[in-house]
Formats: C-alpha cells, sequence, structure tokens
C-alpha cells in the first residue's frame, strides 16, 4: 500500500482517509476493510502532476480496481483502455501493470474522479456527488496550468460543470464533443472506458483514441470548434 500512498500531494484538498462525509459510502468502506484488509479501501488520491494541463475526470473507484489498489483506474477492466490510450498519445510514460508500483508515470496529464470513495453496485448517489464535488474544485483550483479537462460519461460531465459554476442543464454530454466554458476551460466528452461499454462497442479503442489525440491537438495550438470531433457549446 506504500506505493498508494505515494500518490497523494499536498498541493490539493484531498478527503482524509476516513472521510464520514457520505455515510453510505463510509459504511462501504468499512465493510471493505473487514472483508479486504490487505485493500487500499480509502478516498482515491489523485493521480498525475498538478502542473499538468489536461484532467482526466472519472466517475468513482472501482471496488476491485481502483479502492483495492489506490490509484485511479488501477487494477480492472477500465484502466486498460485508458493507459494504453495515454501511452499512445504522449500522455504518459513506462508501461501499464495493473499495479501502483508498475512505474507509469503521467506525463501533462492528471486522473481524479468526481467521487474519491467506491460507491454499492458501483454507481454513486447524486447526494454523494455533490457532496464529493467540494474536492473536484479544490482539485481544479490547484492546477495552475490547466486549460481542458476530458469528461469519462455523463456523471463525470455534470461534476465538472457543477465544479465550474455552470448548470449542468446548460450544456449536455456529447461523446467527442468539445465545450468552451465561460472561463476559457476546454471540456471535452468521451463515453467512459468501462467494460460495459467497450465490450458492447459502445467506446471503441479507435472511438477514444480520436478523442484524446484531438485534446493533445488542441492543447498544442491546433483543432478548432470546427473539428469533426468537436462542438463549441456555451
Amino acid at each position: 500500500m506504500s506505493g498508494a500512498a505515494a500518490l497523494a500531494d499536498a498541493g490539493t484538498k484531498a478527503p482524509p482517509r476516513d472521510c464520514p462525509l457520505c455515510p453510505r459510502l463510509a459504511a462501504y468502506r468499512q465493510a471493505n476493510r473487514a472483508a479486504n484488509p490487505d485493500w487500499f479501501n480509502a478516498p482515491v488520491p489523485s493521480f498525475g502532476p498538478t502542473d499538468a494541463r489536461l484532467l482526466v475526470a472519472g466517475m468513482a473507484p472501482g471496488v476491485k480496481g481502483a479502492n483495492r489498489t489506490g490509484r485511479p483506474f488501477t487494477g480492472d477492466h477500465a484502466g486498460v483502455l485508458l493507459y494504453a490510450t495515454l501511452l499512445r498519445y504522449g500522455l504518459a510514460e513506462g508501461s501499464y501493470g495493473a499495479d501502483p508500483t508498475d512505474g507509469l508515470r503521467l506525463v501533462d496529464c492528471r486522473i481524479t474522479n468526481a467521487v474519491r470513495c467506491a460507491p454499492p453496485v458501483n454507481l454513486p448517489q447524486p447526494r454523494e456527488v455533490a457532496t464529493c464535488n467540494q474536492f473536484l474544485i479544490a482539485e481544479l483550483d490547484g492546477m495552475a496550468n490547466l486549460r481542458a479537462v476530458l469528461a469519462l460519461g455523463v456523471l463525470a460531465h455534470a461534476a465538472v460543470l457543477k465544479a465550474c459554476g455552470v448548470p449542468p442543464t446548460r450544456i449536455r454530454f456529447r461523446h467527442g464533443a468539445v465545450h468552451e466554458l465561460p472561463d476559457g476551460l476546454l471540456l471535452a466528452d468521451s463515453y467512459h472506458v468501462s467494460r460495459y461499454n467497450t465490450s458492447t462497442g459502445r467506446l471503441t479503442p479507435a472511438m477514444f483514441g480520436q478523442v484524446v489525440a484531438m485534446l493533445v491537438e488542441r492543447l498544442n495550438g491546433g483543432g478548432s470548434e470546427r473539428d469533426p470531433l468537436s462542438a463549441r457549446e456555451t
């Protein structure tokens, strides 16, 4: 667990290990600690440099993935496509070994979740998303060079909008779209890299790669709202 603990940083406000703010999630955490005492079983810290220009926002830790390993998208199926794509487009270095001690390093990219604790049946409740939004706000505020957020799924999309002070109903989620928020921050949407989405073909490696490639191009000064996969919406 030392590798996972090392992922925490003092640069952003993060929930404490025994965060009590969401009673249902706290009870689930305690049950997992009793059943699997060698797992991380705590709010999962963000991963990657705080001076990155890109933040990837997921929904919540998987109970047998990040909740077990202590690193976002690590240890279950969702991380396979995510990290392979980040490696392909230069946003990570090393190799993904599904373990926080695999030596993988993110480059100009950081990963977090809208909800930091693993929820039962992998589904956080609206009140839990709202309660944890304070930590997403702190995450955004703590990244001085942040230019874009990649939201994986509708829940993450809405959480990022709320954290930025934009009503979630104002900008709808659409896979492949890039929305320019009032403060100039770019919000890109992708279907979640979950096993369900990839196994059903809702999200293919090519589809996800297109979104990440387009974002990298935008960050490096290319592309525009006229890109095939992007759309400026305010």
